[in-house]
């Protein structure tokens, strides 16, 4: 009787530990962060950032719960013939020796290949849909000019220009030299201002190697190719600071080549426009070589001088 009565109160104390660790959980999820409360999910909870990152997301984790339904599967598979073809300790027989199985061999290649159709089709289908330049006129035109180991942003449209330098040391970066707090920005890196609401054709180009203009808020990159122009278009939907990187090991300074990202209302991006016009930053940044962090792409007399 008392091994019972022992038993029945571990297992009561059990139940409310677990029912107080579930209440702290829940509770703490309430106040978490956005992170914490979207998990693995890129984003954020108060809405997408731009057009395209609901689709992005909804591709991405379809394709992670149908790797992860394979590999059940062929992990319970694998589990079953070790436990169902054990070798038994009174069984000394060799198992039966099949060279192939005819309707395994079919299946094993029309399943992957049905697998891959249904991943093709999906990502097909998102990736017309976001790399679509066509179908409807964008509202602003802005040319991202990659260098090693920068960016020059040209707005197209308003006729002016912003110019960057790379960061020296990306690993001094504390949380006072961020833009607004948000991770990976800097007051010394360019900034690249978007309006909300409005579509954005974005024209890249590097101006010496393989670069990427990659923006990871945005869940898009496109590459930067010398000689080729690359375009595609995005509706910022969600105001805030983001950070901009180059995704393409470029030379011994890439982890530098790092910009901000500015969601802005209208009013606020015709005033940076204007800001720029009145530094004087009017006409358009060209892809001439030149590795001279400068604004006007003077080349300096670097010759040291000798004396005697």
């Amino acid at each position: 009787m008392h091994s019972k009565s022992s038993t029945r109160t571990r297992r009561t104390r059990a139940l409310r530990a677990t029912a107080i660790a579930v209440g702290v959980a829940a509770l703490a999820t309430g106040c978490a962060s956005d992170v914490a409360q979207r998990g693995y999910l890129p984003g954020y909870t108060d809405g997408e950032v731009t057009n395209q990152t609901g689709r992005i997301t909804d591709l991405w984790v379809g394709s992670w719960v149908a790797a992860l339904a394979v590999g059940v599967i062929t992990w319970g598979l694998m589990l079953w013939c070790v436990a169902a073809y054990r070798k038994r300790r009174d069984d000394h027989r060799l198992p039966v020796q099949t060279r192939y199985h005819m309707p395994l061999e079919i299946m094993y290649t029309i399943v992957p290949t049905l697998m891959i159709l249904v991943l093709f089709f999906y990502t097909n289908r998102d990736m017309t849909e976001i790399l679509d330049t066509t179908s409807e006129e964008p509202d602003v035109n802005i040319q991202v000019i990659g260098k090693q180991w920068s960016w020059d942003f040209n707005y197209l449209d308003d006729d002016v220009y912003e110019t960057g330098q790379q960061l020296l040391e990306p690993g001094s970066v504390t949380d006072e030299d961020t833009v607004d707090g948000a991770v990976g920005t800097s007051e010394d890196l360019p900034t690249l201002y978007l309006p909300v609401g409005e579509r954005v054709e974005f024209t890249v180009d590097s101006r010496d190697v393989i670069h990427s203009f990659w923006i990871p808020a945005f869940l898009f990159k496109m590459d930067m190719i010398p000689g080729k122009t690359n375009t595609f278009q995005v509706v910022p939907e969600r105001e805030g600071t983001y950070a901009g990187k180059c995704a393409e090991l470029c030379g011994e300074f890439h982890s530098g080549m790092l910009f901000n990202v500015q969601v802005v209302d209208r009013a606020e991006y015709d005033a940076q426009m204007d800001a720029l016009r009145d530094r004087g930053q009017t006409g358009e940044l060209g892809l001439d070589l030149n590795r001279q962090q400068h604004s006007e792409f003077s080349i300096e007399d670097t010759t040291p001088e000798v004396e005697g």
